[in-house]
């Protein structure tokens, strides 16, 4: 066998043929974007889109610069550099086509761990013109039980003491703003790309509550004049294997150290409010809408809540991705039920959505066999997750007579599943959450108070006080408990469908 070919910039022409690559000259291309949290999701999403921007329009001032805030950002930032910024997206599709694409929109990377003050320079160039974000949940610094900033947190109290040294996000993004605004410069758009819901309001509250304790009237500057768009992103993009490295360099002959995984279907919902410009990402599948509020709660209700709906049960039967658990007609059918009859009569319209075809192409997406989406994955963060994805639902059909019976028995489920920690065979379970000793606890009190885990209020809220609820599902705690078998109960739980 021949020796790889290594990615970069100077082997590009020398890659096999049907590997698609950038056509646009890259060396004359400009950061118009600063990326914070360079990682699978940014590199299959924005960076995709604004690869397709450079690849279709003739525009040289929307490259990327990626910002890395952490140690574990160093190997990221190592390989990214050592390929001139390249890497190859693998999108996988069901049917078993391969699409490869070498991605170009990346075209710099710095580390702020190592030198703080070049990311605020870069961040107050008066070429940066939208910070785009994916800083994970935990990113936002909000306080617990509260939704303030946290300002008990150490590295906020630091970035308040020593604003040229920052250590979280909002730190940087105060200090290259003071910056724009004392040298008479625009104000950049902040965009985050988390799938959060109103993750730019989100973004908007953590920046002027920490710019208010900061300097208050930099925060009044940055109200007036920072654009903070909401947004809804979408696409199912898993963990980088040493499969998928392999694949390349023997099935391909090329070697890329950090390639990225995902789907084919992709979608960016964007509220049209930037500060400073912005790309046409409409050209090339974006959607620009004055409110992104019924996208945002269609998919978090749908998709975010659906990957919970399969997982918790398709751990406990011991199934390892979601596509297996998809792929199991009754788990289909158990989610298709919590799609018609729980989630969508409780969601806004909306509009140029069918949301029946919406919700077969969810069920097509986690079915996607090739797409090795792991249920331990899913299952991660599930009491960060459920509370936006799944109670909100739940309360809404309370208040309007709706149905809960697929909700009631999925946190039955998640009773057993934090309670016994194995799964049908016997095999432990990997659990991945920062409330998991509570959760634990919680549950095995079930033996002697049924309420007992649904009365974890951080996570459940009021739900162990609604009787209704309460009712539906002790039924299905005490269905299963006495018959650990999830198959068996969900099959009785479609056999009761009107």
């Amino acid at each position: 066998m021949s020796e790889s070919i290594s990615l970069n910039q100077e082997n590009l022409q020398r890659l096999p043929h049907e590997i698609a690559r950038p056509t646009y000259d890259r060396a004359p291309l400009k950061a118009g974007i600063v990326h914070v949290g360079v990682g699978g999701f940014h590199r299959s999403h924005e960076a995709f889109y604004t690869d397709q921007l450079l690849e279709n329009a003739d525009v040289s001032d929307w490259g990327i610069c990626g910002v890395g805030l952490r140690e574990a950002d160093r190997k990221m930032a190592a390989i990214l550099e050592n390929q001139d910024y390249l890497y190859t997206l693998i999108m996988k599709h069901p049917d078993g086509e391969v699409e490869n694409r070498v991605i170009g929109s990346l075209i710099d990377f710095v580390m702020g761990c190592d030198n703080p003050e070049m990311v605020i320079r870069k961040m107050a160039s008066p070429e940066t013109r939208i910070v785009s974000l994916t800083i994970t949940e935990g990113g936002y610094n909000v306080a617990p039980g509260t939704g303030e900033f946290d300002f008990s947190n150490p590295d906020a109290q630091h970035d308040l003491e020593h604003p040229l040294q920052p250590i979280l996000v909002f730190g940087y993004l105060t200090a290259a703003l003071r910056q724009r605004r004392d040298q008479g410069l625009p104000a950049f758009t902040i965009l985050s790309c988390d799938n959060i819901q109103h993750n730019g309001s989100l973004t908007q509250k953590m920046v002027l509550d920490f710019a208010r304790r900061q300097d208050p009237d930099l925060a009044s500057w940055i109200e007036n004049e920072v654009g903070f768009p909401n947004a809804m992103v979408d696409r199912i993009t898993p963990v980088t294997t040493d499969a998928d490295i392999r694949y390349l360099e023997h099935e391909l002959g090329f070697k890329d150290e950090w390639p990225v995984t995902c789907e084919p279907y992709c979608q960016w919902v964007i509220e049209d409010k930037f500060s400073n410009g912005r790309p046409s990402w409409e050209n090339v599948g974006a959607q620009f809408v004055p409110d992104v509020t019924p996208y945002e709660k269609m998919k978090l209700r749908l998709l975010n809540a659906g990957h919970s709906v399969l997982g918790i049960p398709g751990a406990i039967v011991g199934y390892e991705t979601i596509a297996e658990c998809a792929a199991d007609k009754l788990f289909a059918a158990y989610l298709r039920k919590f799609m018609d009859l729980e989630a969508t009569p409780v969601l806004d319209d909306v509009a140029g959505i069918d949301l029946d075809a919406y919700k077969d192409t969810l069920l097509e997406r986690f079915g996607n066999p090739n797409v090795r989406d792991n249920v331990s994955r899913i299952c991660l963060a599930s009491s960060s997750k459920l509370p936006v994805f799944l109670i909100p639902t739940i309360t809404e059909n309370l208040q309007q007579g709706g149905n809960i019976q697929c909700s009631a028995f999925l946190l039955a489920t998640w009773c057993l599943y934090s309670d016994k920690r194995v799964d049908q065979n016997g095999k432990p379970l990997v659990i991945m959450d920062d409330l998991k000793d509570e959760l634990h606890q919680a549950a095995q009190g079930t033996c002697n108070d049924k309420l007992s885990f649904l009365k974890l209020k951080p996570v459940f809220g009021e739900l162990a006080q609604n009787d209704r609820f309460a009712t539906e599902y002790v039924s299905m705690v005490d269905q299963v408990y006495e018959n650990p078998d999830v198959s068996l109960l969900m099959r009785k739980l479609l056999a009761d469908d009107q």
